[in-house]
């Protein structure tokens, strides 16, 4: 039941009585005395607690879920033969079987089990270590991991809104590069006239999600643009999924994946790949209608203000770009003056 309309029936429950049958009906009724007033605020706390608790057991129980699913996942990447064992026989199912995974990793059957059926279970930076190793996760996979066992502290999400004015300066001045702030779901919280000009035209369709992530896998001639279009969207993703282990059970979260799921069977098919990864230098290729193509290096930049946003920046990776930069701008003159 929603905590509004739970609060409703609490105070309702609380604040009125059955007709007393023995009672003359012109009875007139008495103010209530402080002691049957201070029921309806008791019950009413009462019930907010139960909600929350019950929202937090949810949201514990996902992200158990979203561990054992990873757990699964990973281990299917690899096989005996990686670890100099033999396949043995009647094996249904690829990669490596959990009472493998438990012996290399030196933990008990029964406990890695649970682990992987998101039971309530304790599991200690050592022991999800081994399991880190034996598993072969890189950097990025093994925060992952830590992260939905909860064995390392949960970031918070910077959900505001209003970009502070500091970094909209620090963005604005990077012009002319072209350079945008993007939070942890690839929402475009801002961009600089250089940023917004780069892409302004590259939509068949109206821009209505000011969000990098949907606007590549719903945007019918994204793949023509971007040469790099399979490693670009596989990438970011893994970067959605990385996030996404601070936020399991997070409505707003959870909602935006199932809606994009239901839009786009390849996000839906590489999200259900499980993986993740973190920050990396990469290349963005461009084929821009007017300037031709264009080749970008992406760059990020973590400003302390907004733990989980990031400034991406796209400079010339060599000089033919970069002299065909202005060309991306709908007033060319102006951009060579500012170049120049």
């Amino acid at each position: 039941m929603p905590l509004r309309q739970s609060l409703f029936f609490a105070e309702r429950s609380a604040g009125t009585r059955a007709p007393n049958k023995s009672a003359s009906a012109s009875a007139p009724s008495r103010p209530a005395t402080p002691a049957e007033m201070s029921v309806v605020p008791a019950r009413l706390l009462a019930t907010m607690h139960s909600d929350v608790d019950q929202i937090s057991q949810r949201a514990c129980e996902r992200r158990r879920a979203e561990l054992g699913k990873f757990l699964k996942a990973r281990r299917a990447r690899l096989s005996p033969g990686d670890f100099g064992m033999p396949p043995g026989s009647r094996r249904r199912t690829p990669g490596l079987r959990r009472e493998e995974v438990a012996l290399l990793a030196g933990v008990g059957v029964t406990w890695y089990t649970w682990l992987e059926q998101g039971r309530q279970i304790n599991a200690s930076t050592q022991v999800l270590d081994a399991v880190a190793r034996t598993l072969r996760l890189d950097r990025a996979e093994r925060e992952h991991l830590y992260r939905l066992a909860e064995a390392t502290p949960l970031r918070t999400e910077c959900t505001r809104l209003v970009v502070p004015d500091t970094i909209r300066e620090i963005v604005y001045s990077l012009e002319p590069l072209p350079a945008s702030l993007v939070n942890s779901r690839f929402d475009i919280l801002m961009s600089n006239h250089a940023s917004e000009e780069l892409f302004w035209e590259w939509h068949t369709m109206p821009c209505v999600h000011q969000n990098t992530l949907w606007c590549c896998v719903t945007e019918p001639s994204a793949r023509a643009k971007f040469v790099e279009y399979d490693n670009q969207v596989r990438y970011m993703v893994a970067r959605l999924r990385s996030a996404y282990g601070r936020h399991v059970g997070d409505p707003a979260w959870e909602e935006d994946i199932r809606r994009l799921g239901s839009m786009s069977r390849e996000f839906a098919e590489l999200w259900a790949r499980h993986e993740v990864a973190e920050v990396e230098p990469r290349t963005l290729t461009y084929l821009h209608p007017r300037a031709g193509r264009l080749s970008l290096a992406v760059s990020e930049l973590n400003p302390s203000e907004l733990p989980e946003a990031r400034i991406v920046v796209y400079t010339p990776r060599d000089d033919d770009t970069r002299a065909r930069m202005p060309l991306t701008r709908r007033n060319p003159a102006a951009a060579e003056a500012i170049i120049g």
